[in-house]
């Protein structure tokens, strides 16, 4: 029986510090994943990095703060990114397709019910669905409060649930959830493993982890709170090496695992 898995990748992981694309770190990425496929493992793939892309092939020096430029960005960096990631995948063999979603397609049952019959339609013929938020035509997720998703974190959190997958990998900047804040604290106690999300767990987090990215390890937190909540363990590794996905799939310890909460 195929397994079935999520894998968030941030935009700290795929973008290098002048927001240009890590083409080395995304191939390794994408031949990672293919090799999952071919051993008979469905991957849905939930990628960030549209907008920080986009205003760089856009020539801005920096993160544009207006919402147009913003839609505009990510319209730009999502059609980069999505050419990268065909051209990727097609030289090891697999197919991709990109879903675009927004708070609508989550909360409406008919849009559900569509969706993870299109989901489950492309995992069968063993192609790649590579999700991101449709940042160019909803503003609500990135500067309303009423946000559904947050960011890909919680994205990739809900995309989990939907698609009934006991595994949720975040690739993240750093090893995993720490006592204390690793760049700031070399002697920082590392959390392996997390049965309990409370108020402490929570408390650890601090703000976003680049400028690049909007999320941080608050984000993670209330992503894995929502997914082992619904019998879905998560993981927190470090991006900077794909391979630790083999290790997660094999029960070998790394990064922090967020256990799934037993009667879920």
């Amino acid at each position: 029986m195929k397994s079935r898995i999520v894998v968030k990748v941030g935009t700290s992981t795929l973008t290098n510090e002048n927001g240009k694309i890590d083409l080395r770190n995304m191939e390794h990425l994408v031949r990672v994943i293919s090799d999952l496929v071919s051993k008979e493992t469905e991957v849905i793939l939930v990628t960030s990095a549209a907008i920080t892309v986009g205003y760089e092939k856009m020539g801005m020096s920096t993160r544009p703060k207006e919402l147009n430029l913003r839609q505009a960005a990510a319209a730009v960096g999502q059609c980069e990114l999505m050419h990268l990631y065909d051209r990727l995948f097609n030289e090891y063999g697999r197919v991709a397709a990109q879903i675009l979603l927004d708070k609508e397609d989550m909360r409406i049952e008919d849009r559900q019910k569509n969706l993870f019959a299109t989901f489950s339609a492309l995992l069968e013929h063993g192609i790649i669905p590579i999700v991101n938020e449709n940042d160019s035509v909803s503003y609500l997720e990135i500067e309303s409060p009423d946000k559904l998703f947050g960011d890909n974190d919680m994205l990739s959190a809900h995309v989990a649930l939907l698609c009934g997958v006991n595994k949720l990998i975040l690739l993240s900047d750093i090893d995993g959830l720490y006592k204390q804040d690793p760049r700031e604290s070399e002697n920082a106690e590392f959390i392996y493993e997390v049965c309990c999300i409370d108020e402490n767990i929570k408390n650890l987090a601090g703000g976003s982890g680049t400028i690049r990215g909007t999320g941080g390890m608050i984000t993670k937190i209330l992503a894995a709170e929502l997914v082992t909540s619904h019998g879905c363990e998560m993981f927190i590794i470090n991006g900077s090496n794909p391979d630790h996905i083999y290790s997660v799939l094999e029960g070998v310890p790394v990064g922090t695992r967020f256990k799934a909460v037993k009667g879920a």
